[in-house]
């Protein structure tokens, strides 16, 4: 029961995460906002772990722990509600057009609302909602099944029998420790961690490859729709049946070759170091996949000479035209127009995405040219390649997950036991902190630094990006990426020299241990003769004095 409850609450915490990854996009265009904006949305949701995480992974072992989940499963539920509340109250969204001033039309806002992120937003919600309720009808502790002696278990295990109500009658009751007395020792006991350097410099690791994780997956799908010129949904779709089954493959072999290997605590270090380096290798590859910019007239070239950048020119001087609107249509020469309007376009047949526009002063010299509604597709090159990116990308995904499993049992064996919880609670909060909410935002940034074309709100001001220089973008995003991971490799240099000398330490000390022992057992061994054979000694005098009474 326990397992299929903790399954369906992380069923519904990845719906809400990868709900909100998947609507970058539409978010941006929804409310007019740049993509460092997006990261600080998409960062807030590590926020609410910040000051409640370390406490809540030390008090939690001491306290009812599945009572603690459903707070949180029922916390994380109002968020979820919270997050769709926007949608409601800002209104229905316009979609931006500048066709009015082609067919002197008004505009109409789109009535249709099924289908919105709103819909998706509330789902998630209910879900996490639901998965809350079986944890309040939980005991504080599962009973152990079978026979099982106390000196068989890790003091962990020990702890968690001792708790189970079932079995509470074998053990004697310990000493009511207060919540203030739990709170003084919280300090020195993270002291204690801390003061760990192997420990120190894979959190430090972490931290760095998770920056880059988490900033080239909240990116991806838009940069699959700004380079290789894919749809939201296209992308979206193709991370989550591609990519992630990829990765929980990955991580399911990991863990299966890190048993049949049977690695140890430096083995398991090295694989999870070397899948890593491998994943790194293979990335470099996505340097070479690359796309030529769009040719948009007046923002890559110009509307005439095809060389120089002017959105206002004399083929469409006298419509008077708005260059802070983004309509793009595509004319028959293969160039991308901001508008209709800045094509020069005087007519128009069809409606929705079957609009023709005709008349095209700025497509042609004589002036009688087509243009058809988006923007225009990619060469066939570009096409080409985006099928060996996904490869790749499955690729790449699946070695580097390979060590995921192999890094968490490094992590957990590398600490002493009474430590595991504090240490994963804390390692939990230090890479939420300092990778969950600041990766999206400078990664969002970075990317803004590659625009050409900003979006206008109606209020003033700058909105969301319309279209990047796809060259840079992708030089920015990958570059960041991989940067970061360097670093992480460097790190783990003196790590392994830290390691190997707490292995050997720890080796010596075993070693000096045994022989005190085997010492402390070889005196008493002697003892035990000594007694032996005095006492042999006593009885055979004895009975020497007893024969000779007997012969007198």
């Amino acid at each position: 029961m326990f397992l299929v409850a903790l399954s369906f609450a992380y069923f519904a915490k990845a719906l809400s995460g990868s709900y909100m990854k998947s609507t970058i996009t539409q978010l941006e265009r929804r409310f007019d906002i740049p993509s460092y904006l997006i990261g600080v949305i998409d960062g807030s949701f590590e926020i609410g772990n910040l000051l409640v995480i370390a406490f809540v992974s030390y008090f939690g072992a001491k306290l009812h722990r599945p009572k603690i989940i459903a707070v949180g499963c029922v916390l994380m539920s109002i968020g979820t509600f919270i997050i769709a509340l926007p949608h409601f109250i800002i209104g229905r969204y316009e979609f931006e057009t500048s066709v009015r001033w082609v067919v002197n039309s008004t505009l109409n806002p789109s009535p249709c609302a099924m289908g919105s992120p709103a819909d998706l937003s509330q789902s998630a919600g209910v879900i996490t909602l639901l998965s809350a309720i079986p944890f309040w009808f939980l005991p504080r502790s599962l009973p152990m099944s079978g026979p099982r002696g106390p000196e068989k278990c890790t003091p962990e295990q020990t702890s968690f029998i001792k708790d189970s109500p079932l079995l509470k009658h074998k053990y004697p009751a310990d000493d009511n420790t207060t919540f203030i007395e739990m709170a003084k020792d919280f300090f020195p006991t993270l002291r204690t961690l801390l003061g760990h350097p192997v420990y120190l410099i894979y959190l430090c690791v972490t931290i760095i490859q998770l920056n880059s994780l988490i900033g080239m997956v909240t990116y991806k799908p838009k940069y699959i729709e700004q380079h290789f010129r894919q749809s939201a949904s296209k992308a979206n779709f193709l991370m989550g049946v591609i990519n992630i089954p990829a990765v929980a493959l990955g991580m399911f072999s990991g863990g299966l070759l890190m048993k049949r290997l049977k690695l140890n605590i430096m083995g398991a270090a090295r694989f999870a170091f070397g899948t890593s380096l491998i994943g790194y290798f293979l990335s470099l590859f996505f340097f070479t996949m690359s796309c030529e910019n769009a040719k948009v007239a007046g923002v890559t070239v110009d509307t005439v000479s095809y060389d120089k950048h002017s959105l206002l020119t004399a083929c469409n001087s006298d419509c008077l035209c708005s260059a802070s609107d983004w309509d793009p249509v595509c004319g028959e020469n293969d160039v991308t127009y901001v508008s209709p309007c800045l094509a020069g376009c005087t007519g128009s047949t069809g409606s929705g995405k079957n609009t023709v526009f005709s008349n095209c002063s700025c497509v042609g010299v004589a002036g009688n040219f087509t243009a058809s509604t988006g923007q225009c597709p990619h060469t066939d090159d570009c096409d080409r390649m985006f099928p060996y990116f996904l490869a790749l990308s499955v690729i790449t995904s699946f070695i580097i997950s390979l060590g995921g499993t192999p890094g968490y049992m490094f992590l957990i064996r590398c600490i002493k036991p009474q430590l595991k919880s504090l240490a994963l609670g804390f390692h939990a909060l230090a890479t939420r902190t300092l990778a969950g909410i600041p990766a999206p935002i400078y990664f969002g940034a970075i990317i803004d630094t590659t625009c050409l074309k900003w979006g206008q709100k109606r209020c003033g001001g700058i909105g969301a990006c319309r279209i990047y220089n796809t060259t840079a973008y992708r030089i920015a995003y990958l570059g960041l990426t991989l940067s970061l991971r360097t670093i992480s490799f460097i790190i783990c240099i003196p790590g392994f020299i830290l390691l190997s000398r707490q292995l050997k330490s720890e080796e010596r000390n075993g070693i000096h241990g045994a022989l005190a022992n085997g010492g402390t057992e070889l005196e008493a061994l002697r003892k035990e003769e000594f007694v032996t054979s005095n006492s042999d000694q006593s009885q055979q005098t004895s009975d020497n004095s007893t024969d000779r009474e007997t012969r007198l």
